[in-house]
């Protein structure tokens, strides 16, 4: 009976180190103000700052730009910008986004590689000084990006189709969130699309720690209502 429960305990998974983030996407932020409202975000307690960038290729829509993480970063020099390329061709942004002040870099594996491949592109952002994570769409299985894992910083799991805010969260994913998790307990994991109060906890108790949300706190009365909500539901599941 003790040998039975001592192979019990050792078969336990270590509890994740890993900490809440919670990362606005100012995609959804009044875009005329948008220095005012991600100064508004870090002051309701947002710890990250996500801003998805977009060519019109990759995905169809067009968003931020280097001139626009410079200015964000000229306003808000304490700020951590979390840059989420969805770009036909990631290499060409890095040296700007570098020069621009992104902290994380995330690229789309689904998107072209360099010569050398997705290894010679995480070398080129680590030359930057900017953290690097990989991003996968809701179909694209966790295998393509596990060769790379222990080089990164941060996996982003989509849970919406990439390129337009306001759509409806897709639990299906999450499955690949408790495998990632499995395999990387101390790695941020983060997951972006369709997260609100309502949603968040599915994704937390896969095993997500990195939260992003647009819609959901934008379009709200209580933004720092939403953020708290958003983070407890982390919180409540790293302590499980």
């Amino acid at each position: 009976y003790i040998q039975a429960m001592a192979q019990i305990v050792i078969k336990k998974p270590r509890k994740t180190m890993v900490q809440s983030i919670i990362s606005p996407s100012l995609l959804s932020c009044d875009l005329a103000n948008i220095a005012t409202d991600a100064k508004e975000m870090l002051s309701y307690g947002a710890d990250w700052l996500h801003m998805d960038i977009m060519d019109g290729h990759f995905v169809p829509n067009l968003s931020f730009g280097p001139p626009v993480i410079a200015s964000l970063r000229k306003a808000n020099k304490e700020a951590f910008l979390d840059c989420h390329l969805m770009v036909s061709n990631p290499k060409d942004w890095v040296k700007p986004l570098g020069k621009a002040g992104a902290n994380l870099f995330t690229f789309h594996i689904e998107s072209n590689m360099p010569d050398g491949g997705a290894q010679a592109l995480i070398d080129s952002i680590k030359e930057q000084g900017i953290k690097v994570g990989i991003a996968i769409k809701p179909d694209t299985q966790i295998d393509t990006i596990l060769p790379y894992v222990d080089q990164l910083d941060m996996v982003l799991v989509m849970t919406v189709v990439p390129g337009f805010s306001g759509q409806k969260f897709m639990d299906v994913v999450m499955p690949k969130v408790t495998a990632l998790r499995e395999k990387c307990p101390d790695m941020d994991i983060q997951v972006d699309g369709g997260l609100s109060p309502k949603t968040v906890d599915i994704a937390t108790a896969a095993g997500a720690n990195v939260i992003v949300a647009a819609s959901a706190i934008f379009g709200s009365d209580d933004r720092k209502g939403v953020i708290d909500a958003l983070r407890a539901s982390v919180e409540k599941n790293l302590s499980q």
